[in-house]
């Protein structure tokens, strides 16, 4: 083994004070989850194996006279921590022609992960390990092997970097004993960027780095120290950089809970600034002032008044309370009797839930209704939950047990006890109702949604946005058939900086979204989509729809598709096929003269070792006329956020799809209503695809029988 004069020492001290923190007892306090400046938790420059709390969403902002840096960090799981990041590389360009990006310095992306392995115990220490810039240009392409210990408030880290963090070369790489190739690491990056180069990782010079943080008796003041593994003997771009010292110190200030500035001294000559700011995504959301109560009891005579005298004004009353109340729009309503007994027992309320995000909270409200309201004669209520007329599942009241419940005649029952989940009985609703709702078809439903949509990493400016309104419009023609549509608006764009629409842009695909600039800057108003959909229930398990029109910005047609999904299962199966023809960017009616078929067989798996977590797989034909697959990995938290990533991979090569190897983004989806006193099913959508080309390009269906039937799923509901 070999080791650098100079840190021999200091790294031996740190060594000596982890050794002591392995042997002494230590109480559980913070885990010193501070933002290090490449985002993650960590140091400065180098991580720890420390992890911030399951749910926390990050944001850094990092600046020094070589780099800025912008890294949003999430810890989806417990024991996973990821990040994106954009640096901003200050002594150079974006590129040498100025018709391109005028004086916009040179920009690089990167994603991060980090693995917990080993979690902290009375002996022994937290380990990680980790891998940065794992999927872009490997600028900063980094591996390691990290451990940290507490001691009362000093957090102690010792760690083993490869690549850009092992750069300082003072430890021979221990892989080298395994096998030879592990001596040496090739530079730069191979084909166009963004690849997983797994035939570098832990290869090559290695470097320990190590650190202490230490959490001062003033609770809001951090102060850190690190011994750094690279030593800036060869930055892409910018060379050897100027090194008078291996040690960084640094401090951070909390000013809030949620917000921290940082000041550091980083190779003995530079001086960095920097802040991050964080959120929990479980417990984010709004105080709901606008809860729906349940009105006071009285006597339970109009109901039976209504049936037998068909007074349909009672009726709709009881209609309207599921509503008022539950958040039920009802669609019919019917009575039964049970097998062993002549009078009628059960109400089948057949509605879908309007208002509440969680449908359990609206049940629970009918069910509170119905203890008031219901004649003693009906022993349960049914509410039947539909969407767009797609039976999904039933919940049986039983309206004895919910009474015990309400009322508190035991203190042992709750109300959820009275409930029983069950499939739906399909011929039940071809059954006459004393109560159907009567629909206004000849008036279609408006709505009013803003959207943003944004670009980060272009030439022309950093940060694009598109700012505007969404205006829907939807009206049923007959019972699953219903004509929907969107024409959208912009209202604050800088899309007009783009400058190369219709570019020379030479694929050997067909260019099937890299037009989208001419899209984005053809109108300030346009037909986003139009289209007819058929939905329809063939059997309990078995869900279909047909849709023919515009079915998005780029590309309209015909297409149908099938599900498979049993209730309560984690697993669905679904098939969709479709007829597609370009739309033209200059027009907002007309078609090019591209056309494709594109379809796919989906799988969908809730694994029960990863709660509230889904995993979609999707096979086929995508637009460019490339085959391959899809991943699709997405989690919700606690307050309903659902963070997901995806990537596709076809049989288009590298070379062929051009920069950025392969199709991949990232999206969170984020409930409305946590932005609003009232509760809201509605849900808004941020996504983030780091380069747009167009191998592995899914068509954009506005209607996906999955999503249409959450309420079949128990690990993945609201």
């Amino acid at each position: 083994m070999k080791f650098v004069s100079q840190p021999k020492t200091t790294l031996s001290l740190v060594a000596l004070a982890l050794a002591g923190a392995l042997a002494a007892p230590t109480a559980q306090a913070d885990q010193y989850a501070s933002q290090s400046d490449f985002g993650g938790v960590g140091l400065m420059q180098m991580p720890t194996a420390r992890f911030a709390d399951y749910g926390t969403l990050s944001g850094l902002y990092y600046d020094n006279e070589e780099y800025r840096r912008l890294a949003v960090s999430l810890q989806l799981f417990p024991w996973l921590e990821t990040t994106i990041r954009y640096n901003d590389i200050r002594p150079i360009r974006y590129s040498a022609n100025p018709d391109f990006s005028g004086d916009q310095t040179g920009k690089d992306k990167g994603l991060d992960v980090k693995l917990r392995v080993l979690e902290e115990s009375y002996w022994l220490p937290q380990v990680a390990v980790g891998w940065r810039d794992l999927a872009g240009t490997g600028i900063f392409a980094s591996e390691y092997i990290v451990a940290s210990k507490q001691l009362g408030p000093v957090d102690l880290t010792l760690g083993l970097g490869f690549g850009y963090m092992g750069r300082r070369d003072n430890i021979s790489n221990p892989f080298c004993e395994v096998s030879d190739t592990f001596c040496t690491r090739e530079s730069g990056f191979s084909g166009n960027g963004g690849r997983f180069e797994t035939d570098k990782w832990f290869r090559g010079d290695a470097s320990l780095f190590g650190g202490i943080q230490y959490q001062t008796p003033y609770d809001p003041l951090v102060l850190k120290a690190e011994y750094d593994g690279n030593d800036y003997s060869d930055e892409r771009y910018l060379g050897q950089l100027e090194v008078d010292s291996a040690w960084n110190f640094g401090a951070d200030y909390k000013v809030t809970d949620n917000w921290t500035l940082k000041l550091s001294y980083e190779r003995g000559n530079t001086m960095m600034f920097g802040f991050s700011g964080q959120i929990d995504l479980n417990a984010i959301g709004q105080l709901k002032t606008a809860n729906r109560r349940v009105p006071t009891p009285n006597t339970r005579t109009a109901m039976a008044r209504a049936e037998s005298s068909d007074d349909r004004r009672e009726l709709a009353r009881m209609a309207s309370e599921f509503y008022n109340f539950g958040g039920l729009s009802v669609i019919e309503m019917q009575n039964d009797s049970s097998a062993d007994a002549d009078q009628v027992d059960t109400l089948r309320v057949y509605a879908q839930q309007t208002y509440y995000r969680d449908s359990e909270q609206g049940v629970r409200q009918a069910a509170r209704v119905a203890e008031q309201k219901l004649p003693e004669s009906y022993k349960y209520l049914e509410i039947v939950e539909q969407h767009d007329q797609l039976q999904l599942n039933t919940t049986r009241v039983d309206i004895d047990t919910a009474r015990r419940a309400i009322q508190s005649l035991d203190w042992q029952t709750e109300i959820e006890d009275a409930f029983t989940r069950t499939d739906t009985d399909l011929a039940q609703i071809n059954e006459k109702g004393f109560y159907e709702a009567r629909y206004k078809r000849d008036w279609p439903r408006l709505s009013v949604r803003p959207f943003l949509d944004q670009s980060f990493g272009n030439p022309e400016n950093f940060y694009m946005y598109q700012l505007g309104l969404d205006l829907n419009a939807s009206m049923w023609l007959a019972p699953g058939t219903f004509a929907h549509g969107t024409i959208s608006g912009s209202l604050f764009t800088n899309f007009d900086e783009f400058n190369f629409l219709v570019d020379g842009f030479e694929s050997p695909l067909p260019r099937v979204r890299t037009y989208v600039r001419e899209y984005v800057a053809h109108s300030d108003v346009w037909l986003d989509n139009l289209q007819l959909s058929h939905l329809n229930q063939l059997a309990p398990n078995v869900y279909t729809s047909v849709y023919a029109g515009y079915l998005e910005r780029m590309f309209g047609g015909v297409g149908t598709e099938l599900l498979y999904r049993e209730l309560d299962s984690n697993w669905a199966v679904g098939v969709d096929l479709n007829w597609v023809k370009q739309r033209d960017y200059n027009s907002h009616t007309d078609f090019l003269d591209y056309d494709t078929f594109t379809g796919h067989i989906t799988g969908y798996y809730q694994p029960q070792f990863l709660p509230n977590t889904l995993i979609k797989a999707a096979f086929g034909k995508f637009l460019a006329q490339d085959n391959g697959l899809q991943l699709n990995v997405e989690h919700k938290f606690k307050s309903g956020v659902i963070v997901g990533a995806y990537a596709s991979k076809t049989n288009v090569s590298s070379q062929e799809y051009g920069e950025g190897s392969f199709t991949k983004g990232f999206y969170i989806s984020f409930p409305i209503d946590l932005l609003q006193t009232e509760h809201s099913p509605g849900r808004g959508y941020i996504g983030w695809t780091p380069l747009t080309r167009d191998g592995g390009q899914m068509l954009n269906r506005g209607i996906q029988l999955f999503h249409a039937t959450d309420l079949r799923s128990p690990f993945y509901k609201e």
